[in-house]
């Protein structure tokens, strides 16, 4: 589970801006603020947002209309490394010298040093694990490399020694996926990929139904063991590990090995365009409760707050009188969708979230405007999947009192990743932790997850929320 804030290629930027709320500076040392914080007071850009869907951990070929059309590959990611707050607030410190620079090394020390540099320059966690990270650099360097394989191992073991699962060396391939994932061009097998928590393990956390792994048989819930050769059942493997192999031309064959009850089955599945739904609603009828609106939100990208409103709207008018947002298993995605959805149903003004970054500088994130839909009661649905992008929605409109919280304590994910890709382009790239959120109260639900007000059964269809929730679940929040 990686939040992308956005992916960071050469050249210039462009975004559509974003009105549904405002950024401001503001300084908690004792709260958020890293040690050392300082306060900055400057004019902040309205949020950037992307026109695609979220990227990382999800196999497809694109979802929903975007509000505006890219012109080409190039421009969707521009628009991406543009896509947020955090392109500015993020990303406000030039980055020290090229690979180009270093004249004398050879090119496996120079793609060393451009890893160690992008990291030092972007990581939040300025001890770097409580090492002297400028000696890891100098140690790395000092080594001879038969081959680009070996240089790729010791930037893995260097950002391992980090011991954040999600700042990590991106090979070729694996940038590519990513890439692809958030310009359209995916051909899989229409499954959406998350991680266990309990297990660690790479699990289907939906299922297309139209897509080949449903016609196959997989299943939500089911356990990746192998893919292609490839094993992923060590507790280590991430939704983007899988999605890398899982992924490929279209009209070739994969196959996939998976665990079920405690058996393992085997699919050979043929890779096709995947379109992906990521919003889906529908009614419900709810004894003692009337009709209920139900919106399934499957992970957020720049167009789902536009998506929801538009859902929002068709319930209404089929006479629903409660609201349920469906959020579990949804692995996050991009920042300012989950933003821009919580601010539909929220007055101005109201905070959404704070996000620090690694100089401790904190930006206040608030609604602008009114939402459309400031009264209708209405439930959060979540589980131990619900990650990211989904728990600041969650936690907003649970600490503004606008939502009762039903079901399961979520996952836990605080942070948030960019995506750098190495000089050249054809040495893939680094994913690299460079901020935290705290919640609109200022609780950090980094590995802890956000507590439910009402325990509910989880396990009901992903097509009949209602049938998890209880009449109390749907009362007056006080």
């Amino acid at each position: 589970m990686q939040e992308i804030i956005s992916i960071a290629r050469s050249g210039g930027a462009t975004g559509v801006a974003s009105a549904l709320f405002r950024i401001r500076p503001i300084c908690r040392p004792d709260k958020l603020a890293l040690p050392g914080t300082r306060t900055r007071t400057r004019t902040r850009p309205q949020l950037w947002r992307n026109n695609d869907d979220a990227v990382g951990s999800h196999d497809r070929a694109g979802d929903g209309p975007a509000r505006r059309q890219a012109d080409s590959r190039g421009n969707v990611l521009a628009q991406l490394a543009a896509s947020m707050l955090t392109a500015s607030l993020l990303a406000s410190d030039p980055i020290a010298a090229s690979a180009a620079d270093y004249g004398s090394f050879t090119p496996e020390q120079k793609f060393i040093a451009e890893s160690w540099r992008i990291v030092d320059n972007a990581y939040i966690d300025r001890t770097f694990n409580h090492q002297d990270w400028f000696k890891v650099r100098q140690d790395a360097l000092k080594k001879k490399y038969k081959s680009f394989a070996e240089a790729q191992t010791e930037v893995e073991s260097m950002l391992g020694s980090l011991g954040d699962r999600y700042t990590r060396y991106l090979p070729p391939a694996k940038y590519d996926s990513i890439v692809n994932a958030a310009t359209g061009n995916v051909f899989g097998v229409g499954v959406e990929l998350s991680q266990d928590k309990d297990r660690g393990r790479v699990v289907a956390g939906d299922v297309e139904p139209t897509g080949p792994a449903a016609r196959g048989g997989l299943l939500p819930g089911d356990e990746f063991v192998e893919v292609d050769g490839v094993r992923f059942d060590d507790g280590k493997a991430t939704p983007d590990d899988v999605a890398v192999v899982v992924r490929g031309p279209e009209g070739s064959k994969v196959g996939v090995v998976i665990e079920r009850a405690g058996k393992t089955v085997d699919f050979i599945l043929t890779r096709e365009p995947i379109k992906i739904t990521s919003v889906r609603s529908y009614l419900g009828d709810k004894p003692g409760v009337g009709k209920v609106g139900v919106v399934r939100i499957k992970s957020f990208s720049g167009t789902t707050a536009e998506t929801v409103k538009s859902e929002l709207e068709g319930l209404k008018k089929k006479g629903a009188t409660r609201l349920v947002l469906d959020l579990r298993g949804n692995p996050g995605g991009l920042l300012p969708g989950g933003v821009d959805t919580a601010s539909l149903f929220l007055e101005a003004n109201k905070p959404v979230v704070f996000v620090a970054d690694k100089k401790g500088v904190v930006d206040a994130q608030s609604t602008l405007v009114d939402g459309i839909d400031l009264e209708t009661p209405m439930v959060l649905l979540v589980d131990k999947n619900t990650a990211s992008a989904a728990e600041v929605m969650t936690a907003c409109l649970k600490e503004n009192k606008r939502a009762t919280v039903a079901g399961e304590q979520t996952f836990g994910k605080g942070i948030v990743q960019t995506i750098r890709q190495l000089e050249g382009g054809e040495n893939g790239g680094i994913a690299v932790t460079l901020a935290r959120y705290e919640t609109p109260l200022h609780n950090d639900i980094n590995k802890s997850g956000i507590p439910v007000d009402v325990q509910a059964d989880v396990t009901c269809g992903k097509d009949d929320a209602l049938t998890c929730l209880p009449k109390d679940a749907f009362r007056k929040i006080s």
